[in-house]
């Protein structure tokens, strides 16, 4: 009874224990290969919020990028800079990039690394649009900008002054030259190496406090994005948001000639909001709004008035200013692309006119069925009328009165038609 007692006694130890016991330790990992926008900077909170919920040991963030919005890139960095966990940035695989704003994002890293073949800087700002902008505001964003790099490269340990360099003169790093001038921490061909460089090895914190990292053999969970943020960020490339936004056009405007077929305004209603949506995370130009529209007023006047294809082609080119000048990016991944704009812009034009064309001519063509299609058509007497008859006429016998007397065998145009009761003249008479 005794050892009945004793057995029952650990196994419930053993199951506490087995309940009770931390997580193994782990590395949370992300994989940024696009644009620095809202979704990227949603996506790498919530990565950090994960992190510090699950007390992971670290969390690697794998970056590729031409660069993005500065609003963004800000955000991201607020949130590694705050962040209890370390976070590593490995520029990663051999052949990519960090640039611009993922210069930025790279040096405000607790560790900051690099794989062979990979390059990194460029981050002198850029308008949105890429205007030209007067001295004074050129300075006023670049003084701004370099102080922002300051306010962490300095706390990091790492070159401040070649760190500026970058976005004052727009310098660039391969991996070898970003180590030698200590901008980044290591370079590595792999994230085993990269971990393996840095066992045991103090890593401090922006908050000042220093933690050593094992890394290397525990165990790399892959945090992909959420069903949401992967379709917002489908639709926030602008290219994707502007074929949204014109197809969803061209629906609309057929459900408006066509009422009550509900399908394509349903479509165009979808297309039109989502490309909204999606726009609305993006600087957007109105003007390029006021464009896409005066192009569908251009096709309209081709149909009406038939120029022989002038204010068609002038719409084709309206729409593709009007998505090329849509969205006002700093680098040029993030706007509309020329082929896409006159991919768009040609066949729906043609489309548009054509329909149009159609729509038209049908509301100009007379009747042709009911008692206007009888109107001015042409009947055999068969009965003579004198003044009242029987004629023939689609294939029927009517009733018919004429206002002067007519033998049979004779044509007659029909003027009108009172009821069943068709009224005609000869045909070589005056209305």
């Amino acid at each position: 009874m005794k050892f009945y007692s004793c057995s029952r006694i650990s196994l419930l130890l053993g199951i506490v224990l087995t309940f009770c016991s931390p997580a193994p330790a782990q590395i949370l990992k992300i994989t940024i290969n696009d644009t620095i926008q809202p979704i990227t900077a949603e996506y790498i909170e919530r990565t950090l919020s994960e992190a510090a919920k699950e007390n992971d040991s670290a969390v690697l963030i794998e970056l590729n990028t031409p660069g993005g919005l500065l609003d963004s890139t800000h955000d991201i960095i607020e949130k590694i800079l705050a962040s209890p966990i370390p976070v590593i940035v490995y520029v990663a695989p051999s052949g990519r990039r960090a640039a611009s704003a993922g210069f930025f994002i790279l040096e405000s890293a607790d560790v900051a690394a690099m794989a062979p073949g990979t390059n990194t800087g460029a981050a002198h700002p850029v308008t949105l649009g890429g205007g030209k902008l007067d001295d004074v505001m050129k300075q006023k964003i670049e003084n701004d900008s370099a102080a922002f790099m300051r306010s962490f490269v300095s706390k990091r340990g790492r070159n401040v002054e070649v760190a500026e360099s970058a976005v004052r003169e727009s310098k660039s790093f391969t991996d070898q030259e970003a180590l030698a001038q200590k901008l980044i921490d290591y370079d590595a061909p792999s994230e085993e190496d990269l971990f393996r460089q840095m066992q045991g090895k103090p890593v401090k914190l922006f908050n000042g406090k220093t933690v050593i990292l094992n890394l290397a053999g525990q165990p790399v969970k892959l945090l992909p994005m959420t069903l949401k943020q992967r379709i917002l960020g489908y639709m926030m490339d602008p290219n994707i948001a502007f074929i949204l936004l014109a197809v969803g056009a061209l629906a609309l405007y057929a459900e408006f000639n066509h009422p009550g077929a509900v399908v394509p305004g349903t479509i165009g209603l979808v297309f039109i909001l989502l490309a909204v949506f999606a726009l609305n995370l993006l600087p957007v130009r109105f003007a390029a709004i006021g464009l896409i529209l005066a192009a569908f007023v251009l096709f309209t006047l081709e149909a009406k008035f038939t120029t022989h294809g002038v204010f068609a082609l002038g719409g084709i080119v309206t729409l593709t200013l009007g998505g090329l000048l849509l969205v006002d990016a700093p680098i040029p991944e993030m706007r509309v692309h020329f082929s896409t704009a006159l991919a768009v812009s040609l066949p729906l034009g043609l489309i548009t006119v054509f329909l149009m064309t159609i729509a038209f001519k049908a509301r100009a063509n007379k009747a042709v069925t009911g008692a206007q299609g009888m109107i001015g058509q042409i009947a055999i007497v068969q009965t003579a009328l004198s003044p009242q008859g029987k004629v023939f006429l689609h294939g029927e016998i009517w009733d018919a009165v004429s206002s002067i007397a007519v033998p049979a065998g004779q044509n007659v145009v029909v003027r009108s038609l009172d009821g069943f009761l068709l009224r005609v003249d000869p045909v070589n008479s005056r209305q």
